[in-house]
């Protein structure tokens, strides 16, 4: 195949060819121009599993897909805290997306989980930008590798599923730019995707394709984003002012609608040509960076080992995934060569729950049964099973008097628990926390009768725990594991696995606590984001709100010592070039082979403006083996100092003291670090709309005051600190309107010129 000349063939296009260039040729590939030698390019779902449709398949484009790994969704590969992890997903994602002809994959979704109900959390990584933004960036970096594109998605406040396609998310754009925003930053300016999805979506009022400001000034003009905009597919509502807005490419194409649009628009000179070529050609740019993979695809089909060693990837990525919640009394890892009964319970155990539903649904190459892996881990014991009760159905008091019976005569049991497919999903949104009543009933029973109980969670995003996790001895949180999430438990519940990883989202107590409650999902078409910042961890830190369990948190078999870190600060504010490197030596202090994610949280206690409590802005996962030490090296730059300034319309650092918080979680840091950093000032320039408090902050502004006040013998009314203090807030301009102590208009004049001068 003869590379895409792109600068040749767009000259060569019709008017009728570049419009059917960015409206696409069908549900899943990019238009062809046969005549000029252009392929089509196929793009397929698969942000934890490739899920590519041979045919067009149901009329949503979401069933009918070929057999690929299905990895763990990001919910999980999120608290691996483990890019080294997300990378070898990636590599693997882009191995299989080649073999099957896929070009681009439609994935990472990097979208904020605001609140624990968005039903489809499963598929996003934290509700923190810095973590979601580093794991993202390397899945994205080494599928890109691969020689296969991403698509980060959804572009941007897509936090709900509730009227998603309609909805307008209301958000400052402080709070845009840090906390939705950064995550796409990270991985724009780190991998420069092939392709960016916008969300469906409204953004303030705008629909998100159609926001000129998000996909041209802020997307390509600050990020230097220099790939394909693509709708979420049927996310386009105006095709002619989304192609002006920056959209390149509407999937699937409306034909009929979006070409007769975009052919009238062009003829009558409405739409520019210039516009309608830049599209056409960033189309093109597509084509051409997708053509390795259309030469290669089907030529070298992989040995069956591959989809061996997938699986064997899929297994490690499960365990490594789960996070250990709770392990009272040393109950876990279950010695695998001890005799006895392990009871394991919950419909779950033989009908695994591994992945969530929707566009992301992936046709797995196989599936381990947990129950299974178990009886193969534990060949000393007898592992007998009672299901307790019903997936989706009603609750069965015989089911759960026999799973009852079986706890009561065993010696250890597990529990599988969780949520069911229809409790969450792409295209709705949960409503509560809470298990199903049918489970809680059966964790009442036996929790009752035995006290050596391992629960096991299968769910997309968080459940409420607070009510029954001091009921059992160990919980072990598993997300939705992906295809090998049955083996994984079993290599985590025997000790082959160390748990390690650590939550990417708060625990709460309950749904009432969490920061986003009062306004979510909104009402008639509108979500006002009114916790701002405060999301998450920000926000219950914020009120010193107690939970169930912190972001970051996560138990080991082993244990781990932090030593005091060492700081290295180089550079400035000033020149733009600072830099904080951060050392901290990690010893295995116990008996086992495991990994800490030392974390690094930043506070501000300085600002002028409101900040979180404390932030992370750097985090490092080390494994050092029983008895040795390892070293964690935490990187900082200016950015993670800096907060978005509203005054300024830009990125800046106050001046002041900054701690740095190292420890294991969001709320156990033992150790704190302050730096002092010089900045340039961010003072507002001083004008007779300033306030008295504002000229008397700056040097100049405070002599000329005094100055003007000595004349009035004695200092004037600064001489009298309850007035100043009364009247402080007041702009000078109307305390001239007053003629306070001889400021009158005139004097303010003349004040603001001795200023400039």
């Amino acid at each position: 195949m003869t590379p895409l000349d792109v600068d040749d063939v767009l000259p060569q296009l019709t008017l009728e060819e570049k419009v059917s260039l960015v409206m696409g040729g069908d549900f899943w590939h990019t238009a062809a121009v046969e005549r000029l030698g252009v392929p089509r390019v196929m793009v397929a779902d698969g942000p934890h599993g490739l899920r590519m449709q041979p045919d067009e398949g149901d009329h949503a484009g979401i069933g009918g897909s070929l057999p690929a790994t299905c990895f763990p969704p990001a919910a999980g590969l999120a608290s691996s805290w483990d890019r080294a992890l997300l990378a070898e997903v990636g590599a693997a994602l882009a191995h299989e997306a080649r073999e099957q002809g896929v070009s681009v994959v439609l994935g990472p979704g990097v979208n904020i989980k605001r609140s624990p109900l968005c039903g489809r959390n499963f598929e996003y990584l934290s509700e923190d930008p810095h973590l979601a933004g580093e794991l993202a960036l390397a899945l994205v970096q080494e599928l890109q590798a691969g020689g296969v594109g991403t698509s980060v998605k959804h572009f941007a406040a897509n936090n709900q599923e509730d009227d998603r396609l309609r909805v307008s998310a209301e958000v400052d754009e402080r709070t845009l730019r840090e906390i939705y925003l950064p995550a796409f930053e990270r991985v724009v300016t780190g991998a420069q995707p092939w392709t960016v999805m916008c969300a469906y979506n409204k953004v303030n009022g705008t629909y998100a394709s159609e926001h000129h400001w998000l996909l041209t000034e802020v997307l390509r003009d600050e990020w230097g984003f220099t790939g394909l905009v693509v709708s979420d597919w049927g996310a386009v509502h105006d095709r002619v002012a989304a192609l002006a807005a920056g959209l390149d490419l509407e999937m699937p194409p409306q034909r009929g609608v979006s070409d007769t649009a975009l052919l009238d628009a062009a003829r009558s000179h409405r739409l520019p040509p210039e516009v309608l070529d830049l599209g056409a050609r960033r189309v093109l740019e597509l084509v051409r960076r997708a053509q390795p993979t259309l030469e290669a695809a089907g030529d070298t089909p992989a040995p069956a080992s591959r989809a061996e060693e997938h699986h064997a990837l899929a297994r490690r990525a499960a365990a490594a995934s789960a996070v250990l919640l709770r392990n009272e009394g040393g109950l876990l890892p279950l010695d695998p060569d001890a005799g006895g009964v392990v009871a394991v319970l919950g419909a779950f155990a033989t009908e695994p729950r591994y992945q969530g539903a929707g566009s992301s649904q992936v046709n797995p190459t196989r599936v381990d049964v947990p129950l299974e892996e178990l009886r193969a881990a534990l060949p000393g014991a007898q592992v007998e099973h009672a299901a307790g009760f019903v997936l989706d159905g009603e609750p069965d008091e015989a089911l759960l008097t026999e799973a009852r019976d079986l706890a009561a005569r065993a010696d250890t049991v597990v529990l599988c628990l969780g949520l069911p497919a229809a409790a969450e999903s792409e295209g709705f949104d949960r409503t509560h926390l809470e298990l199903p009543a049918d489970q809680l009933a059966l964790l009442d029973a036996v929790a009752r009768v035995h006290d050596r109980v391992v629960v096991v969670l299968a769910n997309g995003s968080v459940v409420r725990i607070s009510d029954w996790e001091h009921r059992v001895g160990a919980v072990l949180e598993c997300w939705l594991g992906g295809q090998a999430a049955g083996g994984g438990l079993a290599d985590l519940l025997t000790g082959r696995a160390t748990p390690a990883g650590k939550l990417a989202e708060t625990v709460p107590l309950r749904l009432e606590d969490t920061p986003s409650y009062l306004g979510f999902p909104g009402d008639s078409q509108v979500v006002r984001y009114g916790e701002g910042l405060f999301v998450g961890y920000r926000g219950f830190d914020a009120r010193a709100q107690e939970v169930s369990h912190p972001f970051g948190f996560g138990l080991s078999y082993t244990t781990f010592a932090l030593a005091e870190p060492r700081v290295e600060v180089t550079g400035s504010v000033a020149d733009g070039d600072l830099a904080v490197v951060v050392r901290v030596a990690v010893t295995n202090t116990g008996e086992r082979a495991g990994a800490e994610v030392v974390q690094l949280y930043v506070a501000a206690p300085d600002a002028t403006v409101t900040r979180p409590h404390r932030e992370l802005k750097a985090f490092d996962r080390v494994a050092p083996e029983p008895g040795e030490t390892g070293e964690a090296v935490l990187h900082l730059d200016e950015r993670s100092f800096a907060h978005w300034s509203e005054l300024h319309r830009r990125w800046a650092v106050e001046a002041g003291d900054f701690v740095l918080h190292v420890g294991t979680s969001s709320r156990d840091l033992p150790h704190a670090s302050r730096v002092h950093l010089d900045a340039p000032s961010l003072a507002a320039p001083l004008g007779p709309d300033s306030t008295l408090h504002e000229w008397l902050a700056d040097d100049r502004g405070r002599v000329l005051l005094a100055e003007l006040f000595e004349q009035q013998g004695g200092g004037g009314i600064l001489a009298d600190e309850h007035m100043v203090a009364v009247i402080g807030t007041m702009p000078l301009t109307t305390l001239a309107g007053f003629g306070t102590a001889g400021l009158d208009h005139a004097a303010l004049s003349g004040l603001v010129e001795r200023l400039d001068r």
